[in-house]
This record gives structure tokens, C-alpha cells and sequence, in this order.
């Protein structure tokens, strides 16, 4: 298959690490990259000295392109016929790249049988739109992982009608993590589902900054974008704004400032710097999602709840006070212990200095000592709350081991520094 290089074409570059620059923002679309200034003397000997660095890297990225081989080719005709012709009655999603729809189409291993798909379709705006297609094929079509949704081909056509960018990916009949979490769903996930999601996301955002040769930095990690397959396994999903980490000998890639409100680490919305850490803060924030069942930011609130790090500050230095934030369709009191411990994870995870936060094989340890105290406790590990039954609460333990924050990570942390911060969303 052809490959397309958007992950070395040059439209970013690194800084090195004695380095300071003014990082020049986007002011007419936050998804439009912008290269961030560089002065002559910012080519020093260090740049010269990692050449051969980033030259090892861009090369590995381009060996990829061999393991590409097993994506599937589509036309516009067999995308068009899965989904009757991209029917509204198929449609199962809409964002900023276009829409989604499931569709019908032949196994690859049996011709005589047909798989679901879901296949975007992208949406007429121009370069940006192509240029997360062209990341996503890129970045799905290489690498592999159970926590990562699987890319089961492309469509890359241009007729009459214009430019035809489409993509075609395992469906994952149970959507969204963000869709369980709304208040619109019938039935909201149990704690052990919660636990287990955020096991998932943490082995998907360490496959990616830490087991690869190059280091992928997802940079628009949400709880929309976590995705649960049939037997309710989380997948990280939409790739289109992901980057390659710094090269060795570098801290950060300075980028435009692109992703979802709510989500996006302070450092990186001030600076466009941009850091494997930018995606540990976003999981920090997802893990308070999964606690309290709220969006980051909701303007459907009282003002005083609309932003969910501000809203959780004043609860979160004692477990009494802590319990009122907790979702309040989680029946019983048996998951407390378990969510203070979640959020003692998040807290560090939202730690103001970056450098401070821990790596994401770090978290995912923390996460599962977690989820692995909930299991043998004999809890419930159904992937959805009950209604019907009555879960009866466990008798309260000895809170003494956690009455109160951790002071180095109290002081540190970001709900003692919290400062509003704004980012355009870009889906």
C-alpha cells in the first residue's frame, strides 16, 4: 500500500532542551498547526548532534510502512454499498472530521461472510480534514494493540464530486465511554467497569509513549474517544491530532495548540510545548470523569460546577467530604474507598509541573493495585450498575490511612494552583 509520511513531513519541530522560544498560537483555527519561530541560533551543535537521532527515528517511521501491508484498499462504491449509500438510519456518530457509519462488509479471511465496520467518513474541510486522515492511516495502520481500535482499511478516491477520504475500523458495539457517562444513559457503568476502563486507557497511553521504538503522544486523549468492544474492553480511538514524541536529547515538540476543552494540560495550552506528560494530565482529568460522572466543562451547571477540576477542589482533603462528589448512580457506599484512592491517582497525574507527573507504566501500576483491592474483596464486577437489585454498603473501614492528601502532592497539585485556561475544540 502507498504510505503517507505526515509524521516526518516537517510541519513540526523539536526544540532542544537549552532552547527558549515564543511559541506562536493559531488565532484563526486552533486545528491548523503552526510551526513555532525559531531564531538561527536555535540550530546549534545539539541539533547537529541528534541529527543522526532523529534520522534513525524518521527511518524506523518509514519501515513502517511494511507492516502496512494488511490494510484493506476500499473504493467509494463498496463503502457506499456497506452503508446503504451512508444512510442517516446507519449513522452512529458526527464530529469535527465528518460522520461515522456502520456498515456491512465482506470478511477478508471468508468472502462468504460479512463483518461489521464503522466507517468515517471525512468531512469537505479541506487540508486540516486530510491531514488527520492521512495521521490516522499512518499511525493505525502500524501499530497494534488490544487497547487500541483495529483500522481495517482506507478509501482514498478523487472524482468529479471532489476529494473521497474515508476510513473503515472494527465496530465497537457498546460506543463511548463518554456516552455511558452522560445522564441520557438508561443504565450508568458499575465501578469495577470504571476501574477496569481506566486500566485499559492507562495500557493504551503506555503501549504509546513507552513500548514502541518511537514514543506517540495521543495529545487529544478523552473519555469520547475510549471506545468498548463487545466484551466491554476499552480502545483508545481517533488518532488524527496524534504526534511523535521528542527525539532523544530533546524535552518537547512545539506544536499550535489543538484538542478539547477541558482536557489539555496548562503547560502545553500556554507554551504549545507539547510532552507524553500533556497526555498524562488529560488522564488525570478522565480519571475524575469516571469518579463523579461529569464532562470536564458543562455549562449546563450553576456556575460554580460548570469546570469540573474547580468544582471537586473543596472535597477532595477528606473522605466525608469526598463522598459527595462521587457519581450518584453508583448504588451503595462499597466503591468509596476505592474512588479515594482513584482520585489520590489523579491528583498526581494533575500535578502542575509536568516533569513531576508520573510516567504512564507508573499509573497503570497504581491503577491496577486499585483494581485488583476491588476484585478481591469479592465487589461486583459487572460492567453495568443494577437498579433492580440492592447492592448492600460495606461496613465503613479505618479511613485513617486516608483521611487527608498526601502533603508534598497537596501542595503541588493542581487544585492548589488551578488556573482557568481556554482551548477550541476540535473533535
Amino acid at each position: 500500500m502507498r504510505f503517507f509520511c505526515s509524521f516526518c513531513n516537517g510541519d513540526e519541530r523539536d526544540e532542544p532542551t537549552n532552547t527558549k522560544s515564543t511559541p506562536v498560537m493559531s488565532t484563526n483555527s486552533i486545528s491548523t498547526e503552526v510551526e513555532v519561530g525559531r531564531s538561527g541560533s536555535d540550530i546549534n551543535s545539539q541539533n547537529v548532534s541528534n541529527s543522526s537521532s532523529e534520522s534513525s527515528r524518521r527511518n524506523y517511521i518509514l519501515s513502517m510502512s511494511e507492516r502496512a501491508s494488511n490494510l484493506r484498499v476500499f473504493t467509494v462504491s463498496d463503502l457506499r454499498s456497506a452503508t446503504k449509500n451512508f444512510s442517516r438510519t446507519f449513522l452512529v456518530g458526527e464530529g469535527g472530521f465528518g460522520c461515522v457509519y456502520k456498515g456491512l462488509i465482506k470478511s477478508a479471511e471468508d468472502p462468504s461472510t460479512k463483518i461489521e465496520v464503522a466507517v468515517k467518513q471525512l468531512s469537505k474541510r479541506g487540508l486540516q480534514g486530510h491531514k488527520e486522515w492521512v495521521t490516522e492511516v499512518n499511525f493505525l495502520g502500524v501499530v497494534e494493540h488490544p487497547n487500541l481500535v483495529k483500522l481495517v482499511g482506507y478509501c482514498a478516491e478523487d472524482d468529479e464530486r471532489g476529494i473521497q477520504r474515508l476510513l473503515v475500523y472494527e465496530f465497537l458495539p457498546h460506543g463511548s465511554v463518554e456516552d455511558h457517562l452522560s445522564n441520557r444513559a438508561e443504565t450508568p457503568l458499575s465501578w469495577a467497569m470504571r476501574l477496569r476502563i481506566a486500566q485499559d486507557a492507562a495500557r493504551g497511553l503506555t503501549y504509546l509513549h513507552e513500548e514502541l521504538d518511537v514514543q506517540i503522544i495521543f495529545r487529544d486523549f478523552k473519555s469520547s474517544n475510549i471506545l468498548l468492544d463487545e466484551q466491554w474492553n476499552a480502545k483508545l480511538s481517533d488518532f488524527g491530532l496524534a504526534r511523535l514524541g521528542p527525539p532523544e536529547g530533546f524535552t518537547h515538540v512545539s506544536t499550535a495548540v489543538v484538542g478539547t476543552m477541558g482536557y489539555a494540560a496548562p503547560e502545553y495550552v500556554q507554551t504549545g510545548r507539547l510532552t507524553s506528560k500533556t497526555d498524562v494530565w488529560s488522564y488525570g482529568v478522565f480519571l475524575y470523569e469516571l469518579i463523579t460522572g461529569r464532562h470536564p466543562i458543562d455549562r449546563n451547571r450553576p456556575k460554580s460546577e460548570q469546570k469540573l477540576l474547580e468544582w471537586v477542589k473543596p472535597y477532595l482533603t477528606d473522605i466525608k467530604k469526598f463522598q459527595l462528589i462521587l457519581d450518584p448512580r453508583l448504588k451503595g457506599k462499597s466503591h468509596l474507598r476505592s474512588a479515594y484512592k482513584l482520585s489520590n491517582v489523579a491528583n498526581r497525574c494533575l500535578v502542575r509541573n509536568p516533569k513531576n507527573r508520573p510516567k504512564m507504566s507508573e499509573i497503570l501500576e497504581m491503577v491496577s493495585q486499585i483494581a485488583e483491592a476491588w476484585t478481591e474483596t469479592g465487589n461486583s464486577q459487572t460492567p453495568l450498575e443494577s437498579f433492580t437489585s440492592s447492592r448492600t454498603p460495606k461496613a465503613a473501614e479505618s479511613w485513617n490511612d486516608g483521611k487527608t492528601m498526601d502533603s508534598q502532592h497537596r501542595e503541588n497539585s493542581w487544585f492548589s494552583c488551578l488556573r482557568a485556561t481556554k482551548l477550541v475544540r476540535t473533535c
